[in-house]
């Protein structure tokens, strides 16, 4: 960041612009705060203080001659209530793209006799309801706001919305901040996949696979599954497989070894069945 010094303001460009007014050119610098522009000697109709990091429009010396402020593209959230008293004679204020977000801030400006030109495009503050007809209700000299015409009908309607005290303190009032919704833990855990850590068995069949690999793409991915000790999908599913098989295979012997238990259960109740020997008289 930059200070603006008197040395600073003095080395700055100044010139005759296009509408043959003598302008000072401050702009960026990274000016964190205003400060010294009494160093001017009020000898300029316009000053650009755009794309700076100014945060609050403030600390301005008397200037008399100041007609034109250029602001734009800084961080201003704060405006000086008495800033009319220092810039009797100010006719344009341009706070395009800062952080005005609450009707109120704009309030100060109200001090300012002169005011005819004002933009505060690509400020929070545009989006609040009833905006335009606000500012319009409090700057009774605008004449252009936001590069837009304020029309008669504009003062109508803002002067009958704002008729009361209460509208205007009701429109002032600042939103509550949106709750942002937590998701749950227990969610996110689901969503999370479970790594299947692989067998001995199966690492000798990554490590076979290995060898048999046609393509190099191959090879990486298998070696890559192998140190991170994840089983591959493929490898999985055929794990599956064999699984389904070895089931069979069980079932299959204790169907035959049900088969043979039966027979010789079989054998032994024929063999009970015989007639038995007479006993000698």
């Amino acid at each position: 960041m930059v200070r603006l010094t008197a040395d600073l303001i003095w080395k700055s460009p100044h010139f005759f612009n296009a509408i043959k007014e003598r302008e000072l050119d401050l702009r960026g610098n990274k000016i964190p705060v205003i400060e010294n522009l009494g160093a001017t000697e009020d000898q300029f109709d316009t000053i650009d203080l755009s794309d700076n990091e100014i945060v609050k429009l403030e600390n301005l010396p008397y200037l008399n001659r100041l007609g034109t402020l250029l602001i734009n593209n800084n961080r201003i959230t704060r405006i000086n209530p008495n800033i009319g008293e220092f810039l009797p004679k100010l006719h344009t204020l341009v706070l395009t793209n800062n952080r005005l977000v609450n009707l109120v801030e704009i309030d100060p400006l109200a001090s300012l006799p002169k005011l005819q030109f004002l933009s505060l495009l690509d400020n929070n503050i545009t989006k609040k309801p009833n905006y335009r007809l606000y500012v319009i209700h409090k700057l009774k000299s605008l004449r252009v706001l936001d590069f837009k015409k304020v029309k008669t009908k504009e003062r109508l309607e803002a002067k009958n919305l704002f008729a009361s005290k209460e509208v205007e303190e009701e429109a002032k009032k600042v939103s509550s901040p949106v709750e942002v919704l937590k998701v749950p833990e227990v969610a996110e855990e689901k969503q999370t996949p479970k790594v299947v850590a692989p067998t001995p068995e199966q690492i000798i069949a990554i490590k076979a696979a290995i060898v048999n690999s046609q393509t190099l793409e191959e090879v990486a991915r298998l070696e890559k599954a192998l140190k991170s000790g994840q089983l591959p999908a493929d490898f999985q599913s055929l794990d599956e497989e064999a699984g389904t098989d070895s089931v069979k295979e069980k079932d299959e012997e204790m169907i035959e070894k049900a088969e043979a238990d039966g027979e010789s259960n079989e054998a032994e109740e024929q063999g009970n069945t015989e007639p038995a020997p007479m006993e000698q008289e």
